[in-house]
């Protein structure tokens, strides 16, 4: 049986156009736009006399609130809202991602006097806050993360992370009916002062000495120090306390 050569080529014309537009719809069917998981809101809080720091909200984009709060209350030092290590190390940042993707409503707050990445932006405000005036900022927080429309006000937990592992307890029993729920993150099983110590004195000089001191002559260099940007994260830290 024989096809004449132009219905063959009319019949192969035909197919590849069909299974052309066949392809395109089956990209279109599995590239899926971007679907917005996370949505942003920037706040200022009020901290009393005169004092306000800046926050972030961030809040499921999909799903019907209210939904449960998260407060992130940070570690020692000058802490900005994402707790800041270096470049691309911001624990609370991406916490705050992971627990909304889940259906959290997290609430992160820069520390009383400080701005992004370790600066500080009101030299007496950090330089006299006390412990007291911590656990008043972390209960400031938690009253703003109440507050919100998204929120359910009895599904509120605290997250306390290094030195917020001691203010978050305390901000729990002198809020007992307004928080369920802490979590803490290496949480202090020592002092307080034995735990500053070994964060401003023994932490750097330990690394300086395994990992700078390559010679082991007791000293090193500036070139070194500048080279180094943990070392140097580690330094401002240390200094923020004398």
């Amino acid at each position: 049986m024989t096809l004449p050569l132009g219905l063959f080529l009319i019949g192969i014309l035909t197919l590849s156009c069909l299974s052309t537009s066949i392809f395109k719809q089956q990209n279109q069917a599995l590239a899926q736009q971007y679907i917005q998981t996370i949505k942003y809101r920037n706040l200022v809080i009020d901290l009393g006399n005169g004092v306000k720091t800046n926050a972030q909200l961030t809040l499921p984009a999909i799903g019907k609130g209210p939904f449960a709060g998260v407060v992130l209350v940070h570690g020692t030092g000058p802490n900005d809202m994402n707790e800041t290590l270096i470049k691309n190390a911001k624990p609370f940042w991406q916490m705050a991602q992971y627990l909304t993707e889940r259906g959290f409503v997290v609430l992160r707050y820069d520390k009383r006097g400080t701005g992004a990445n370790h600066t500080i932006l009101n030299t007496n405000v950090w330089g006299n806050a006390t412990v007291n005036d911590l656990i008043h900022d972390a209960e400031k927080a938690l009253d703003v993360l109440r507050m919100q429309p998204e929120v359910d006000p009895n599904r509120i937990s605290i997250i306390g992370h290094s030195e917020g592992s001691i203010i978050a307890p305390r901000v729990a029993i002198d809020n007992s009916t307004k928080v369920k729920n802490i979590i803490l993150m290496a949480a202090g099983a020592h002092n307080l002062w034995d735990i500053l110590h070994y964060q401003v004195v023994s932490l750097p000089s330990e690394y300086a000495i395994k990992t700078l001191d390559k010679n082991h002559t007791g000293m090193i260099s500036i070139h070194q120090i500048v080279n180094n940007p943990l070392f140097l994260n580690l330094l401002p830290f240390a200094l923020a306390y004398y």
